[in-house]
């Protein structure tokens, strides 16, 4: 199976779409490895026309890790706590009057708050709205090498603080984390300059998760924080997604940030079912 597969790199700065492969289908381990190293060169898959069920979706992440439970639970599946709804509409179907998930409109790495960081996302399409409710992606690796000698010396050995409390107060989010969410998800550190475990490159790896730099005033840390998603969302570093009904996408948190754009949330409907797996490899590759 994996010698048909159908991969095509995008034009764009990450980024292959993955042609002619039913993901409701249980996959061979050789075809996997294939994903698994095409996922590695291209940051990011798309899989057109899959239409899958809630426990086909999860197969299939399980495949890429450890599943997250999220510590927003308010927007977990009441079945299934691996999944995440994310959708203007209420459990009735019918719109609730407030954005998705607030959330998800600044640039951030999925999990990036957690001791356990997000490995791969999967977001699969069930409704789009007729305008907006886009993704960018933004490829830190070239955001990386784009840096100037200096400023590649001024990171090396700074260390960002992760807070998902502060990034959803930055927002508007109308249920902020309670008390026992935040016990739950405490602030973490990380390097500004991440090494990826598997390709051995050096990406940046910030976000509007992170609230400032251990060592820096707090003002002072938080404005290169910003200075250097300026940098990394610049267009040339930017793919963006517009999404079709029943499409698969998956990325790799460890290279990339992303975003939603707007859309008519009060009267259109967007709903995307994600799940994210944990951790800081792949499962090994099959031989």
């Amino acid at each position: 199976m994996s010698e048909r597969l159908d991969i095509r790199p995008l034009a764009a700065p990450v980024g292959a779409e993955v042609r002619k492969l039913a993901l409701t289908q249980a996959l061979l381990p050789d075809t996997l490895a294939v994903l698994h190293r095409a996922l590695l060169q291209h940051q990011l898959l798309i899989f057109p026309d899959q239409s899958l069920d809630d426990e086909q979706h999860l197969h299939f992440a399980r495949q890429w890790g450890k599943l997250q439970l999220h510590v927003l639970d308010q927007y977990r599946h009441s079945g299934r706590p691996e999944i995440l709804w994310i959708t203007n509409l209420d459990p009735n179907g019918k719109p609730k009057g407030e954005h998705p998930d607030p959330g998800a409109t600044v640039w951030h790495s999925d999990g990036s708050w957690s001791a356990e960081r997000g490995l791969v996302t999967l977001l699969h399409s069930l409704r789009i709205p007729a305008g907006g409710g886009d993704t960018l992606y933004a490829n830190m690796y070239a955001a990386y090498d784009g840096l100037s000698d200096g400023d590649k010396d001024l990171l090396a050995g700074l260390v960002a603080v992760h807070d998902l409390d502060y990034s959803r107060r930055q927002t508007s989010a109308r249920r902020q984390m309670s008390e026992e969410q935040k016990r739950a998800a405490p602030p973490v550190e990380w390097p500004i300059v991440r090494i990826h475990p598997e390709t051995g490159r050096k990406c940046l790896y910030v976000g509007q998760h992170a609230s400032h730099v251990r060592g820096l005033a707090e003002e002072e840390g938080r404005m290169l924080i910003k200075r250097l998603i300026a940098h990394a969302t610049q267009p040339r570093y930017v793919y963006r997604h517009r999404w079709r009904t029943h499409e698969l996408v998956m990325w790799d948190n460890r290279a990339l940030v992303h975003s939603a754009t707007e859309f008519d949330w009060i009267n259109d409907v967007r709903v995307i079912r994600r799940t994210t797996t944990v951790g800081e490899r792949l499962p090994a590759l099959a031989a």
